[in-house]
């Protein structure tokens, strides 16, 4: 952790704030017209009465030539679609209290406010920022007083419509952990793990001794609730998500891996990553100062030698740079490279001797969706963040911690994470016992709840499995060497199409957790929102199929399998 000379240095930009390099307009140019559009309750349960009619029916009841026939339709299934969406069940929408029980507000996400000498917001600026937050009103928004030059990242795109599947607003999340519980104490332990161990390459796990205690560590936690074997935390579950298909094969998907077919070209996977021990935030003035909303005093130290990813700092920078679809992009191409054969066998032009699929059921059709659902899922998860949760971020706890373990100010922690060995570790490697993150900003200027990459993740992951065969075994499986210079064959290995889609989901849910940026929960829970998204998008797609098909199937994220 502490700092290494290199002979490149690539300065902080500014404008890399927000859910990093969540910048629309770049993204929406990407690929032309790819997208536009894009654990939740409301929309597994949804139920379509009127839409959900025979389609051989429907087909049949307008001559097709029949324009305006086609027009009423058109109207009809609108009209149906918004009238079910109206009829549903407001839901509830807990929050987990921190907000009220603290008057200091340390529960809550404040970053880019004005704050104390202690990292503690000016109480009237938050009052200013939740009035703007209830009002809505643009006037309030730009009343809210700043720390710094670093604005707040989007917080109207929680009040934006969403007219394809569910509305953002008819979505309910469980709140997440509160700030004196042993669940959050857990969730900071697992952090500070994982910014130790971010050089470890993930091959080594089964033999490093800093990751063997680590899995000792979270196993004798009570409220931790990542992925066990038995009642242990091993070295092969460490960090790793709690999907079918997460503990399977090595720690990365094959996606993040394998060449991309890029129309004629072919993208290899190798990367520009940081270098060893390039942590950041480690010092409390820059900690404050960042806190305040102002830019940081420096950029990462980069790697001159591009590589595969190979550790948790490789694979936190990929989710530091990337657009917001970008490996559900590069998952749908690699897919599509694989032929007719990684298709669903509910595709209907599967058995068809005379057709292939092409805007619908195609290479078109799925490309667009993995957009489509993505800003969806954003919406979603904007709403919840801005307007429901404001949980504090992983970096401002951090702060707490260090002030308890030194004691100049008391918080309401958790005696665990206290007792926990991490933080004495981190204090040996930082002289702080704040948490070092991966990136000079530090996390983006909107609340941690759910996590923006992790919802996108799960949406855009669910509209994959709708459309190939999640049975489908990989070909030629591979794995990064150690320094990430080559790819090697993974041998042994049976790794299926739903399986790595699923890690793959966990890894950039989890790499922005790696980076210090977010929790566990933010990742688990944004997964969840993001596949209840898509199936309200494809719930409403199902009906605008022309073609005979039984629906849309896929499995969820917890082993069930549905169709739509």
């Amino acid at each position: 952790m502490k700092r290494k000379t290199v002979s490149r240095k690539v300065s902080y930009d500014s404008g890399q704030q927000a859910e990093d390099n969540q910048s629309v307009h770049s993204r929406r140019q990407f690929l032309g017209r790819v997208g536009g559009l894009s654990a939740a309750t409301i929309a597994t349960g949804l139920v379509r009465p009127n839409i959900a009619l025979a389609q051989d029916e429907q087909r049949g009841r307008f001559d097709p030539s029949d324009r305006k026939a086609r027009a009423d339709r058109a109207l009809e299934i609108r009209r149906q679609a918004a009238e079910t969406q109206c009829t549903q069940p407001l839901q509830p929408q807990p929050n987990n209290g921190d907000e009220e029980l603290y008057m200091s507000k340390i529960g809550c996400f404040t970053k880019a406010l004005p704050h104390n000498q202690l990292g503690e917001v000016d109480v009237k600026a938050y009052q200013a920022y939740r009035r703007a937050l209830t009002t809505c009103k643009q006037s309030d928004y730009e009343m809210i007083p700043m720390g710094g030059t670093v604005k707040l990242a989007n917080p109207q795109a929680a009040m934006a419509f969403e007219l394809e599947g569910t509305d953002s607003h008819h979505f309910s999340m469980n709140s997440p952990p509160a700030f004196n519980s042993a669940e959050i104490a857990a969730e900071m332990a697992e952090l500070y793990w994982q910014a130790l161990t971010r050089d470890v390459h993930f091959e080594d796990y089964a033999t490093n001794e800093l990751i063997k205690q680590a899995a000792d560590d979270l196993s004798s936690l009570t409220e931790f609730r990542g992925p066990k074997n038995g009642k242990r935390v091993t070295t092969a579950a460490l960090f790793r998500g709690a999907t079918p298909g997460d503990l399977a094969g090595p720690y990365l998907s094959q996606f993040l891996w394998r060449n991309i077919p890029y129309g004629a070209l072919t993208i290899e996977q190798r990367y520009r990553v940081p270098i060893a021990e390039d942590d950041h935030m480690i010092e409390y003035d820059e900690w404050l100062k960042i806190q305040n909303g102002a830019a940081p005093s420096e950029g990462n130290w980069y790697d001159e030698e591009p590589r595969f990813l190979r550790n948790a700092r490789d694979l936190a920078e990929y989710v530091h740079q990337d657009f917001s679809y970008q490996a559900f992009l590069n998952a749908a191409l690699i897919l599509l490279g694989f032929g007719a054969a990684a298709l669903d066998n509910y595709n209907p032009y599967i058995a068809s001797a005379t057709q292939g699929g092409f805007s619908t059921f195609g290479g078109p059709h799925v490309l667009d969706m993995v957009a489509r659902v993505a800003n969806a899922g954003l919406k979603a998860a904007w709403y919840q963040k801005w307007q429901v949760h404001r949980r504090v971020r992983p970096e401002e706890f951090g702060g707490r911690v260090h002030h308890q373990m030194t004691e100049e100010a008391r918080s309401d922690i958790h005696s665990e994470l206290l007792n926990s060995p991490v933080l004495e570790l981190v204090h040996s490697a930082t002289d702080s016992y704040l948490l070092p993150m991966a990136y000079p900003e530090g996390c983006p200027t909107h609340p941690a709840y759910p996590a923006g990459h992790a919802t996108i993740a799960g949406a855009c992951v669910t509209a994959l499995k709708a459309f190939f065969n999640e049975n489908f075994v990989i070909p030629n499986p591979v794995v990064s060497d150690a320094e990430g210079k080559t790819l090697v064959p993974l041998l042994g290995a049976r790794l299926t199409v739903g399986g790595e889609l699923n890690k793959l989901a966990s890894n950039v849910a989890i790499g922005r957790d790696a980076a210090g940026v977010h929790w566990r929960s933010d990742s688990t829970e944004g997964l969840k929102l993001g596949e209840a998204v898509t199936i309200g998008i494809l719930k409403d797609m199902r009906p605008l199929c022309h073609e005979q098909f039984k629906g849309f199937r896929l499995t969820k994220f917890d082993g069930t399998t549905i169709i739509i």
